[in-house]
Parts: structure tokens; sequence; C-alpha cells
């Protein structure tokens, strides 16, 4: 049985966001098998949540695909350095700060820092970044709890925007990830499920004043069930045993076969006519949007 078809094993993080150097077994999100062609030549690109899983598939790729990249993340240290080294083995720049994205002063900071370490440019910017918590009854879901994911999930993607766009020229892209659960709902994360229906409006307003105003292009992405650390950090160890198992190919995805959706939204190249749009890797399932 191939490896990205095999079960992971029962298990579990008592901390959000998860740490992938804990998971058994290890998410794809290297990039080994990418054939670069140099889509992202002399790019620069901000990625949030870029510490691992989807974030960190996507920072190596544009690396892989020519760009220098920064990373923000909150405190998964070992997890950065590991992204920073593949990126830096590309052939590439990497610059990584910590931060709460939550917190609008921290997002300005953080932009402004990498703008600088990236050269004074940012051609290609990455939201990513998101936290989830189960709770399976919703009139016991914490107040706190609700407004710390809104702020962690689409707040940052204002904060982070706003703050990046004076250095974004004409040509730029923003790639927004939003989630299948935008479309297909979730009983239990239901405050998560939330903000990524709100970022599908986001992707779609912005990308309409940001073309008219700038010629930015702005899309999504709304993988399904992919492992990362996310996953064990969110749900108990069976159900994250069976995570992917509902989706039509029967499996969890890996990170690496989502970031490919990424680096083609990103290159004006490719996508060069595709803007307020939302690709779907997702293991075959339908979800009409």
């Amino acid at each position: 049985m191939p490896e990205q078809d095999t079960p992971q094993p029962p298990q579990k993080q008592d901390r959000q966001p998860g740490l992938e150097g804990e998971m058994r077994p290890q998410p794809r999100d290297r990039m080994e098998g990418w054939r670069a062609s140099g889509k992202l030549a002399g790019k620069t690109a901000l990625v949030t949540g870029g510490d691992s899983g989807i974030g960190r598939a996507v920072a190596i790729g544009f690396a892989k695909e020519g760009a220098d990249v920064a990373i923000l993340y909150k405190d998964e240290h070992e997890d950065a350095e590991e992204t920073k080294r593949h990126i830096e083995a590309a052939g590439r720049k990497c610059f990584a700060m910590a931060g709460d994205i939550g917190d609008a002063a921290f997002c300005r900071e953080a932009v402004a820092k990498a703008v600088r370490a990236l050269g004074g440019r940012l051609d290609i910017l990455v939201n990513n970044a998101a936290e989830q918590h189960v709770c399976k009854d919703f009139a016991a879901i914490p107040e706190d709890q609700v407004e710390r994911t809104f702020r962690t999930n689409i707040l940052s993607m204002f904060w982070v925007t706003k703050a990046a766009l004076p250095h974004m020229p004409e040509g730029g892209a923003i790639i927004n990830s939003t989630s299948i659960t935008a479309y297909r709902g979730s009983p239990e994360l239901i405050d998560y499920a939330s903000t990524k229906g709100a970022i599908l409006a986001f992707t779609r307003s912005l990308s309409q004043a940001l073309w008219e105003q700038r010629r930015i292009r702005v899309n999504a992405v709304a993988p399904g069930p992919i492992w990362t650390p996310l996953i064990p950090a969110s749900f108990d160890e069976e159900r994250t045993a069976r995570h992917g198992e509902g989706s039509t190919m029967g499996r969890a995805g890996q990170p690496d076969e989502v970031a490919p959706s990424y680096i083609f939204l990103a290159s004006e190249a490719d996508s060069s006519y595709i803007f307020g749009q939302t690709l779907h890797p997702n293991g075959g399932t339908v979800v009409n949007g």
C-alpha cells in the first residue's frame, strides 16, 4: 500500500497549534518530488502559518520555484527552523518571525520586517494560518474561543493584507486558505467553519476591489481533510485515526498534494485569467462552489 494510502495511527496533542515533530507518520510537506521550472523566479512571498503542514509545503514549493520567502508562525520554533532549512537548501532567502497574528499590531510589525528582509517588495501573500477547537454542544461553545478563532482565522487576513498592500506591485497575488467546511459545514467546528465561510466572501470581495484598483489577483484554496499538525491538536485519538476516511478517495491528503494549487495561483504565467476563484484539493468531494 502506498505511503499516502496508509491510515495514520491514533494520536493526540494537547496544545494548539500542533507540533509536526510529534506526528507519526510525518506529513509529506517538503515537496521532495516537485519538479520546479522557475515559475516564481525573482519573486518574494509571505506565508502565514508557514512553519508546518500546508504552509510549509507552500513555502518550500515557492522557494523551489525561485521565490524568497518569509514565514510567520505562532511559537513552533523547531518546525519553523525545519521549514527555513529547506527554503535555504533550495538556494533562496528565508525570514521567519514568531507571534500572534490575531494581534493587529504584530501583523503590522511582522509584515514590515518581512518586507525589509525580502528587499522592500512583496509579490505574493498567502493568508494561511488558522486554528480550530472541537465543541460538540453548540450551547456550550465558549465565547472567548469564538472570538479567538475569528481573530486568528479571518481578522488576521484583514490585518496582514492591509499591511502588505503598500508593498505589493501590480501583478501581485494574494491567496487565502479557506476549507471544505465552508461549503459543507461541520457540527463540531461551527466557529471554525464560520470563519472559513467568511474567508470565501473576503476573497471574492477583495478580488474585485484589488483588481480594479491595483491589478492584484486574489484567489483561495479550500483543502479537504489534510494530514497536518492541526488534526492531532484538535481531535481525540480515535477521530484522528479516522481522519480523511470520509473523502471520496478514502484517505487524508498530504500537504504536498495541496501546495501545487497555491503555486499555480501565485504564478502569473499560469493563472493570469483567474481571480476571485477557489480551488478544491479535497480528495474528490464535489462542493459546487
